[in-house]
């Protein structure tokens, strides 16, 4: 037995869920390397008393000398990975450039595939490990004018389902944690995306924009369906702790309805419910 601490990588921690987490496993007694893409980030999350490393999924160069930092820190041992990072695109469909659709899977995609790929020898020579990744109930039920950060949480649903099988003989575990609406500043960065990327007054859907935007609250609100990043916590720390996890751990009640209803209602059932759900201010999801 060693009373040595296992480690986690986690990413996404400048705020949100990542930060919440790595101060939380921290707690638990892990040791945390927390990730964030800007360097003023990484100086206040080791002020914070993290081990910070700077970590941009869009480049693949720091993503290698994240994870040597990591390994040196640590005589090449790493236990866990929480893949959290990223960012929503929003937008019709229509009104979004091939070159967004590519951003948005670049960074919630392409960036979690290398930095798992760099991963997973370490936790082969180990003989075990844990891979987490911070999918979203998106990634299950898609939701109008969110088509590209739907296409790209489907895409992780469908990469870590396959592998989690292809690593069932190393003794690696990979996990889906689904998170419904909560509190953080993610839908705030989402709405000063859309600004950025969309015409909203050129677009069909100006007013259909206007609507939505105006109605949506403050992330950071009560709201009786919204929950606190330690809701997410509370099911990594599952993920990360039980012998046989679960393929999935959906965190928020909108987020049990809604893979329930995924499984039980046929496709125009469900079509039906996500354009009526659109005709309603509703809380942004991770």
């Amino acid at each position: 037995m060693t009373d040595t601490p296992r480690t986690i990588l986690i990413t996404g921690c400048s705020s949100g869920i990542g930060h919440h987490a790595a101060h939380g496993l921290k707690a638990l007694g892990w040791r945390v390397f927390a990730a964030a893409r800007k360097p003023a980030d990484v100086d206040r999350l080791a002020e914070e008393g993290l081990e910070a490393v700077r970590l941009d999924y869009v480049d693949e160069e720091s993503i290698a000398i994240a994870v040597d930092q990591v390994l040196a820190a640590t005589g090449n041992r790493l236990e866990a990975l929480f893949n959290n990072g990223g960012y929503a695109q929003a937008g019709a469909l229509e009104d979004l450039e091939t070159g967004h659709l590519r951003a948005q899977f670049e960074t919630n995609l392409f960036g979690w595939h290398a930095l798992t790929r760099r991963v997973i020898p370490i936790m082969r020579r180990q003989g075990h490990g844990r891979i987490v990744f911070c999918s979203s109930i998106l990634g299950l039920v898609p939701a109008l004018f969110r088509g590209a950060y739907v296409a790209s949480k489907y895409a992780v649903e469908g990469y870590a389902d396959t592998l989690r099988n292809e690593l069932h003989d190393a003794g690696i575990k990979v996990v889906l944690i689904e998170p419904g609406p909560i509190r953080s500043n993610f839908r705030v960065a989402a709405i000063d995306n859309i600004h950025q990327t969309i015409a909203i007054d050129e677009s069909i859907h100006s007013k259909a924009y206007r609507r939505d935007l105006s109605g949506r609250k403050d992330s950071h609100t009560s709201d009786p369906f919204r929950r606190g990043p330690d809701a997410v916590l509370k099911k990594l720390v599952r993920a990360l702790d039980a012998a046989n996890p679960r393929a999935r751990y959906p965190v928020t009640i909108p987020a049990h309805i809604g893979a329930t209803l995924k499984r039980v209602l046929p496709t125009r059932t469900m079509d039906r419910i996500v354009r009526r759900a659109r005709r309603r201010p509703k809380s942004e999801t991770s």
